[in-house]
């Protein structure tokens, strides 16, 4: 008898035991596939940029740069095409995440947002822009200087919900992201004769560094106070650069450093004048920081197997040279797993880039929102 109680017993305890790894095992994976920020004071993520941080507002303009049919959005929430020019999220979407605020940044020109919606944050990030004022004009899109304007707009709405004081502590605290330049260089000084008429390699490199300069001092002044900017990535590794300007694009396939070096130097003219605003702002409680997405990158696509790609010159969408956007269609032959490939087209990463950066960057986005 005291045998049989001992055996039940024992089997309740089994039962409890399995009971509990079904109960918490999923949630612990869950948690650690998807962390989350422990202090985190940011109340909103905005965003400024091109394609690397259009959630979608080019769908709201008359332009061909747009990424809102198959198959991008492939492996996006319910296969949905966003606009986002990948086969899912963007960096500011796993941040958005990460932080605890919303799972995907929208776009700001979404005229159904509702103003939780903004006041978590929006992108005003315009795909094919640049801080050149004639790289938006090249494509028909949304420039800088217009993203800020819609930025002022934007303020004036959170102003007539929870009041001026409120709006301005909001701002404060909210984290900012820039990610731009690439197109300025490869869509408009390598690719188009205008300003190489104009400025050499490193006129051209002072004359972006002084417009994206001007324009972190444009979001001080409107109250940004946290600023996350994206270095450029190595541009000789597109593989529509590799394609457009290898000497036999089909059979060699390596990165061209040349271009790749025109980011690197820029990158490091680039960290050099954040830290000069860094210190000027101190006072301000400022946190500019610049995210090394070259590094990054670069690690990506040199490591191969060790990082867990198989093919890194070409993109998972056709023959993955030259297509993007409306040459990335429903027609289009594409890869059978994007997970395996750096780029999504011929010039955007795929999701599982985007989160790699995300994570790269993790110990700048702690330090950055902490309270």
């Amino acid at each position: 008898m005291e045998k049989a109680c001992s055996k039940q017993y024992l089997l309740q305890h089994l039962l409890r035991l399995l009971f509990y790894l079904l109960i918490f095992i999923p949630n612990t994976s869950k948690a650690l596939a998807n962390p989350r920020a422990s202090n985190n004071s940011a109340p909103a993520v905005i965003v400024f940029g091109d394609s690397t941080v259009d959630p979608g507002n080019n769908n709201y303009v008359k332009t061909v740069f747009k990424a809102n049919f198959a198959p991008y959005g492939k492996d996006f929430a319910n296969h949905v095409p966003t606009g986002r020019f990948s086969n899912g999220r963007l960096t500011p979407d796993f941040i958005a995440s990460y932080i605890g605020i919303k799972e995907y940044i929208p776009p700001y020109l979404d005229p159904t947002l509702s103003i939780k919606e903004l006041m978590t944050g929006v992108s005003f990030a315009s795909a094919g822009s640049g801080f050149d004022p004639l790289t938006p004009k090249a494509s028909n899109v949304i420039g800088i200087p217009k993203q800020l304007e819609y930025f002022k707009e934007y303020k004036k709405r959170l102003e007539s919900a929870i009041g001026t004081k409120e709006t301005e502590n909001h701002i404060n605290k909210a984290l900012f992201i820039v990610s731009a330049g690439t197109n300025d260089f490869v869509i408009n000084y390598f690719t188009l004769p205008i300003r190489r008429k104009t400025y050499s390699v490193s006129g051209y490199q002072q004359f972006i560094l002084q417009t994206a300069t001007q324009f972190l001092q444009d979001l001080f002044e409107q109250g940004a106070r946290r600023i996350l900017f994206s270095a450029l990535p190595p541009m000789g590794c597109l593989p529509v650069v590799i394609t457009l300007f290898s000497n036999h694009a089909i059979s060699e396939r390596g990165c061209l450093d040349y271009f790749s070096s025109v980011g690197r130097q820029f990158n490091q003219l680039l960290q050099n004048e954040l830290n000069l605003m860094q210190i000027r702002l101190a006072n301000h409680d400022v946190r500019i920081y610049l995210t090394d997405t070259y590094s990054a990158v670069t690690d990506m696509i040199q490591g191969q197997g060790r990082s867990a790609f198989d093919e890194v010159s070409r993109g998972c969408c056709g023959t993955g040279y030259l297509e993007a956007s409306l040459l990335c269609n429903p027609k289009s032959f594409l890869c059978p797993d994007a997970s395996k490939y750096v780029f999504w087209d011929s010039i955007h990463p795929t999701e599982q880039v985007y989160s790699n950066v995300f994570k790269s960057n993790r110990p700048i986005i702690d330090a950055i929102i902490r309270g």
